[in-house]
């Protein structure tokens, strides 16, 4: 979009070869003060915020892991942004911070109570934006994703995540013959087909939305805490059958018990994106 981007990255699960060649690209981690300040010798009018642990139930398992990544990277970022003055920052938040839903569709006046460790650092990280947005003038936008998805439709982005956990990339790697069977926790719930339901909204749409949020805290300069979802929901064996037939490749997949605090069905409202972005 014509803007002068920089990407710090410490490519633990991401490639090189997925950055703009226009863009300026530093390799670097947010939990490494010296590096991070180096990143910040240059002046910006936003930070989009990506970096962070993500799979729910190593979060349960490693909860220092997830705690040092995810709340001190954040802080690390804050207060280089309050030494550097920079005022605006996109935060990449999570459906997880709402936990088992007490209603569907799931709208941003729901209760925030997650189940796993994932869903509560990002919950602290979006409390952390709202006092540094009182104490310091921080503008913040945080963006709760619900299921993200799907790939660049113009091909653009070729290096695959490393070791993905979400449900579409390992059903893609299952049709392509990369993983040879993969697993699906849980075919007793209260489901029409007994698997779990969820929002998947593609990831060009999240990008796009991410634009138009950073417009709407520097044009309004208020704050806005959003779901990003499509309002309808699809079976993991939803997707698994849309795979095969477009793909025209058999999946193989088993089925295990399920996993701790996954709720049967996850679908949100985005009236509030609608109106707002």
């Amino acid at each position: 979009k014509d803007y002068n981007v920089t990407v710090f990255d410490n490519l633990s699960t991401g490639n090189e070869i997925n950055v703009d060649k226009r863009a300026n690209f530093i390799h670097g981690d947010i939990l490494h003060g010296d590096e991070l300040k180096i990143v910040f010798d240059k002046s910006y009018d936003v930070i989009f915020h990506f970096a962070a642990l993500k799979a729910a139930g190593e979060s349960m398992l490693e909860p220092g892991k997830y705690a040092t990544a995810n709340i001190t990277g954040t802080i690390n970022i804050l207060n280089q942004m309050v030494e550097n003055s920079v005022k605006n920052i996109i935060f990449s938040s999570t459906a997880a911070v709402y936990g088992m839903p007490e209603y569907l569709p799931v709208d941003e006046n729901h209760p925030l109570n997650p189940v796993n460790f994932y869903g509560f650092t990002k919950l602290e990280i979006e409390r952390l934006l709202h006092w540094y947005s009182k104490l310091k003038g921080i503008r913040f936008a945080a963006l709760r994703y619900f299921n993200a998805a799907g790939y660049d439709l113009q091909g653009r982005i070729i290096g695959l995540e490393r070791n993905p956990a979400n449900l579409l990339p390992i059903v893609m790697e299952s049709a392509s013959g990369t993983r040879k069977s993969m697993q699906v926790f849980g075919d007793d719930y209260d489901t029409p087909d007994g698997t779990g339901i969820r929002d998947y909204i593609h990831v060009s749409d999240l990008a796009s939305a991410h634009l138009k949020a950073m417009d709407y805290i520097i044009n309004q300069q208020e704050n806005l805490t959003l779901n990003l979802a499509t309002g309808r929901g699809y079976s993991v064996l939803d997707v698994i059958s849309q795979a095969q037939e477009t793909t025209g490749n058999d999946i193989s997949y088993k089925v295990v018990d399920r996993r701790p605090g996954d709720p049967a069905k996850l679908v949100a409202l985005s009236n509030l994106a609608k109106l707002k972005i």
